[in-house]
C-alpha cells in the first residue's frame, strides 16, 4: 500500500496524525526501533546468548524482518472470549493449523496463541515462524465469571515446542494481581535462563476504573504504571491497549479515598490530549522504549476494521512504539481478507514518509 492510499484509507479527519508534532518528550529521548536495536538495547542487559539469539529471530521473520518494528497475530480469544464466540465468524480457525498459516502468510514476525494450538503443529511449524506460547489465560466458563489469570502449563512446555518467547497477561488492579506478578516474575526468570525472550499482556481489571461514564482501563496513565510494572519484572516486549483518554488516578482519587500517587506534570508536560501524546506516555513508561511497545488491535466491528488498524499503526508508530498486536480484526474475517489487513499495518511500518513525531 502506497503512502497516498494509507492517506486515502484513514480518512481526511485523521490526516492530521501524519503531521502532528509532540512537544512532550521529543523523540530525541527515546529509544527508538531500528535495525540494531538488539545490540543497542539487549546486548548491554543480563540477557543470555540463547535469549539474544530469540529476540533477534522474533525481529528477523516476516515482511517487517530486518527493520526493529513487529507485527504480531494473537490468537488465545479461543479462551479469554469463548471459542464459539470467537470463531464464529470464520470457523476454519478452529484448527490451530490456520492460525499458524495465517501469521506466515500474513507476513508476521510471530504467532501468539495457546499451549494446545502450538503443541498440536510444532513440529511442522517451529522452524518456519517464531512461537510465542502464551502461558497464563483467563477462562470464563467458571459461574459467575471472574477475572483471573491462572498458568495453563509451565516454561518448560514451553521451551519444549521450540518458541522463541514466554507471553503472559497480568491483570494489574485486580485483586488476583499481587499473586500473579509473583507467578509471572518467576515464569519470566525461567524464561530468560533457558534462552526465550518474554512478553507480557500488561491488561487493567477492576470495575472501579469505570467512573463517570468515562472507561480509565485505557488511560494513559493507568496503562503507563502497568507497562513500568511489566518493564520491572524484565519483560522484553509489552502489550498494551492503545489510550483512549487520561487521568484515572485523578478519577479514582476524587471523594474521601486516596488511590495511588500522581503528580500534575503528567498531565501538563508529559502527555497531551493527542493519541500520538498519549501513547508516547505509555512508551515513556516502557523505560523510554527499551522494552518495546506493541499495540494491540482491540475487537472487529466489521466494515470499519482495516481504517482503524491503520490509524493504530500510525499512532503506535509515530509515538514511538515497535508495532501491533493484531487478532480479531485478521481472523475474523475471510482469510484473504486477514492476510490483506495484516499487510496494511506492515505497509504503515515500512512507510518511511511516515516519521517518529
Amino acid at each position: 500500500m502506497t503512502y497516498e492510499n494509507i492517506v486515502a484509507l484513514i480518512g481526511k479527519e485523521n490526516e492530521p496524525l501524519l503531521t502532528h508534532a509532540c512537544t512532550t518528550v521529543t523523540k530525541d529521548q527515546l529509544h527508538l526501533p531500528s535495525p540494531d536495536f538488539t545490540d543497542k538495547i539487549f546486548l548491554p542487559s543480563n540477557r543470555t546468548v540463547q535469549t539474544l539469539r530469540n529476540i533477534s529471530a522474533l525481529f528477523h521473520n516476516g515482511r517487517l524482518s530486518g527493520t526493529g518494528y513487529l507485527s504480531i497475530l494473537p490468537v488465545d480469544q479461543g479462551i479469554e472470549h469463548s471459542a464459539g464466540a470467537s470463531f464464529a465468524p470464520n470457523p476454519l480457525y478452529f484448527d490451530p493449523e490456520n492460525i499458524v498459516r495465517l501469521a506466515i502468510e500474513g507476513g508476521c514476525n510471530a504467532v501468539a496463541t495457546t499451549f494446545g494450538g502450538l503443541a498440536m503443529v510444532a513440529r511442522k511449524y517451529a522452524h518456519k515462524i517464531p512461537f510465542i506460547v502464551k502461558i497464563n489465560h483467563n477462562e470464563l466458563l467458571t459461574y459467575p465469571n471472574r477475572h483471573d489469570q491462572v498458568m495453563f502449563g509451565s516454561v518448560k512446555d514451553v521451551w519444549d515446542l521450540g518458541a522463541a518467547a514466554v507471553g503472559a497477561t497480568i491483570y494489574f488492579g485486580s485483586q488476583e494481581s499481587t499473586r500473579q506478578i509473583g507467578e509471572v516474575s518467576a515464569a519470566f526468570e525461567e524464561a530468560h535462563n533457558l534462552g526465550m525472550a518474554t512478553i507480557l499482556w500488561c491488561y487493567l481489571r477492576n470495575n472501579a476504573f469505570k467512573q463517570d461514564k468515562a472507561d480509565y482501563h485505557v488511560s494513559a496513565d493507568l496503562t503507563g504504571q502497568a507497562n513500568h510494572l511489566g518493564a520491572t519484572i524484565q519483560a522484553d516486549f509489552i502489550k498494551q491497549k492503545l489510550p483512549e483518554n487520561n487521568g484515572g488516578f485523578k478519577a479514582l482519587n476524587m471523594g474521601s479515598s486516596s488511590y495511588g500517587k500522581l503528580d500534575e506534570r503528567m498531565y501538563t508536560q508529559l502527555a497531551a490530549d493527542n493519541p500520538i501524546d498519549l501513547c508516547r506516555y505509555q512508551v515513556l513508561n516502557c523505560y523510554m522504549g527499551r522494552a518495546g511497545l506493541i499495540n494491540s488491535g482491540g475487537a472487529s466491528s466489521g466494515a470499519s476494521d482495516l481504517k482503524q488498524a491503520a490509524i493504530t499503526a500510525i499512532i503506535n508508530k509515530r509515538a514511538g512504539g515497535m508495532g501491533l498486536i493484531s487478532g480479531r480484526k485478521a481472523f475474523q474475517r475471510p482469510f484473504k481478507e486477514g492476510v490483506e489487513l495484516l499487510n496494511t499495518i506492515q505497509d504503515i511500518y515500512l512507510e518511511k514518509k511516515i516519521d517518529i513525531a
